[in-house]
């Protein structure tokens, strides 16, 4: 049974993004139509939920990195196409997930598909995206793209259980989240990145550059979301301020401010997160200590370092609308803390 799902609004030909979008806008239409071909099913539940989540999503940044990077490295066929679309299923796929694991309910200001069709549902439909993900990834036909997307599955579900192991542990260091947010967030944007060099055949060395632009692309982004976390600028993205706080997650900002602090402010922490004993003034008064120590500013310089790498890694490639367009994508990650 087909379901038709509004996928026009994916992204913003007006936003902040820019010239990524205008130049992938006409792939990204074919990427579209076929995420909602892969999405059928005779299981009505399966379109409607992933449907749900799909049309819910962002701005289609990691299938559009995909998209500009091949078109950059001077591809002209249709393999990134199908790509595309296998890179958004995992990220969809992991969302679902994500979203169940975190009892959330809401998902970019709309009910959550956990909310609506419950845990279930929300996990079982998640393994089908990640089954079409890798349906697509083997109509492609190519091992090394295989290996790559297979493997940043793999590291995916790894980070998803570090954050487990981190998540109401005020203990926990900068090296560990950093090896959280590499996994978990980057390693989806690296090997986006990366296939769009594989399907032109380009040298190695061009695949590790857009691999390394990714991670630390996707590292930038993650410090970004940690800091938006405790701005009111949250709303303006269809989500809540303090989110990660009441679920006791362990972000950078809070690591900063942990570290700097008084045992006091420490013993307010390990209530607030490792206890999750929270009252209505603790937010404010959390977003206070972070302010006091500096932890939101030196978050997102230490996300402008990464994106400096990021922008580093494209030096390799010559000019192009593409290569530029990409390289604004970097500050237009870091630049929503504001």
């Amino acid at each position: 049974m087909g379901v038709v799902v509004n996928l026009d609004g994916g992204f913003d030909r007006k936003s902040d993004l820019g010239a990524l979008a205008a130049l992938t806008s006409d792939d990204l239409v074919r990427v579209n139509a076929l995420i909602v071909q892969a999405m059928d099913s005779p299981v009505v539940l399966i379109p409607q939920l992933a449907g749900h989540i799909v049309a819910a999503g962002g701005k289609r940044l990691r299938p559009m990195l995909t998209l500009a990077a091949a078109r950059m490295c001077g591809y002209d066929g249709d393999r990134h196409i199908g790509l595309a679309a296998c890179v958004e299923f995992i990220h969809t796929a992991t969302l679902l997930h994500d979203d169940v694991v975190d009892e959330s309910d809401l998902r970019r200001g709309l009910a959550s598909a956990n909310a609506v069709w419950g845990n279930q549902a929300s996990v079982l439909v998640g393994d089908f995206l990640f089954s079409r993900a890798f349906e697509l990834m083997t109509a492609d036909g190519s091992i090394p793209v295989l290996r790559v997307l297979s493997h940043a599955s793999k590291v995916i579900a790894e980070g998803e259980v570090m954050q487990l192991t981190t998540s109401n542990d005020t203990g926990t260091g900068e090296t560990a989240y950093l090896d959280v947010i590499r996994a978990k967030t980057a390693q989806l944007f690296a090997a986006a990145g990366r296939i769009g060099a594989l399907v032109a055949d380009r040298p190695k060395i061009e695949e590790d550059a857009l691999e390394t632009y990714g991670m630390n692309l996707g590292i930038a982004f993650q410090l970004i979301d940690d800091v938006l976390d405790f701005s009111a600028k949250q709303a303006t993205l269809g989500k809540t301020i303090g989110d990660d706080f009441r679920e006791g997650k362990i972000t950078l900002p809070v690591i900063l401010a942990f570290r700097r602090g008084d045992d006091e402010e420490r013993a307010f922490w390990r209530r607030t997160l490792e206890d999750l004993d929270q009252t209505e003034d603790d937010l404010p008064h959390a977003i206070k200590l972070l302010e006091k120590h500096g932890a939101l500013d030196d978050t997102v310089e230490r996300a402008r370092h990464y994106g400096a790498i990021a922008r580093d890694a494209m030096g390799i490639f010559g000019d192009t609308p593409e290569k530029d367009a990409l390289i604004e994508v970097i500050d237009f990650c870091i630049e929503r803390a504001y």
